[in-house]
């Protein structure tokens, strides 16, 4: 980076040839989506937005993964120093401080449609896993190509909430966006791309090869082109109705935190742990945290009943 250029800690940004490079930088968990790396990354999206030599943006995840999704443990907060969140909220700034309960769910869509209405074009390069809010994050992006034997899914609908940003019944046929959404089971970016969420799946080995190749023919094309290209696409959902019908889905979200089982998972991820919740969670699916050996205990568990679980869920997001 030049001297100019902002410095980051949960994130990393390069410009080459026109391509500005962002890459999601926890990967010691599996870039777990805290407050501080969403609000880098939005105002890395900007910095780049304001550089009249970058024409096309890709993102990426470092390590093993793409996303897993938004971080759950207390780390997730930002401090108060930092100076990439609102001092308030400590939140990505979306222009609201989101005051009242539930609000997790507004909060990260509207958090999202910056890089809607960002004037380049988003290319998320995507490997290993992007689960939950992983895939909110990728599905604003303008394009999305995935290596071979990544797993994509939305696990937090088995037990925790619905999804935060409900993309999939614009992204898939409408029988396959109830399955994803209602089963939260892991899809193939072979199957990604036939469902059309996915532009393409290539070996992993030649992931990064293709992207640039992609970014770059997309990046002969002017700024100014590519903006209003970008913009008459977008405006063409928008009459659909795509912003209301993401609003009507995070305002379900937040009621789907008051039903009588809502709260067992954050009950369980305090009493017991993350790992254990997670494993209580996945357990009878025997996918994700539930393959794990350790997990077999919850492979036949019973629906948690309503008793102990009124009120709404300390871990309303994914």
């Amino acid at each position: 980076m030049s001297g100019t250029d902002p410095e980051y800690t949960d994130i990393m940004y390069e410009v080459k040839d026109r391509i500005a490079h962002i890459t999601l930088n926890r990967p010691e968990k599996l870039n777990a989506l805290s407050n501080n790396l969403r609000a880098e990354l939005i105002h890395a999206m900007k910095w780049a937005e304001s550089e009249p030599e970058v024409g096309v943006i890709v993102l990426a995840g470092s390590g093993r993964a793409f996303s897993a999704g938004y971080d759950l443990t207390p780390s997730r907060a930002a401090g108060e120093d930092n100076q990439y969140v609102h001092p308030k909220s400590l939140l990505p700034d979306t222009g609201t401080t989101h005051p009242g309960p539930q609000e997790w769910a507004r909060h990260v869509t509207m958090n999202n449609w910056f890089i809607w209405e960002l004037s380049k074009p988003v290319i998320a390069k995507i490997h290993g896993y992007c689960l939950a809010g992983g895939t909110e994050l990728a599905s604003v992006c303008d394009f999305r190509i995935l290596a071979d034997g990544t797993q994509v899914g939305y696990p937090p609908v088995r037990a925790m909430t619905t999804m935060d940003m409900m993309w999939t019944p614009w992204h898939m046929p409408m029988a396959k966006a109830r399955e994803f959404a209602y089963i939260g089971d892991s899809y193939s970016a072979e199957e990604m791309v036939n469902l059309g969420w996915a532009n393409y799946s290539i070996p992993g080995e030649q992931l990064d090869e293709f992207v640039d190749k992609f970014a770059s023919r997309m990046a002969f094309i002017d700024n100014d082109m590519l903006m209003y290209s970008k913009r008459a696409v977008n405006r063409q959902y928008e009459i659909m109705g795509i912003r209301t019908g993401l609003a009507s889905g995070f305002d379900i979200q937040a009621l789907s935190t008051y039903r009588p089982a809502a709260g067992e998972f954050g009950r369980r991820s305090t009493e017991e742990g993350l790992k254990a919740a997670l494993e209580w969670r996945d357990g009878p699916f025997r996918d994700f945290r539930g393959a794990y050996e350790s997990a077999t205990q919850h492979r036949d568990r019973s629906l948690p009943g309503s008793s102990g679980n009124e009120g709404p869920s300390t871990y309303g997001s994914d």
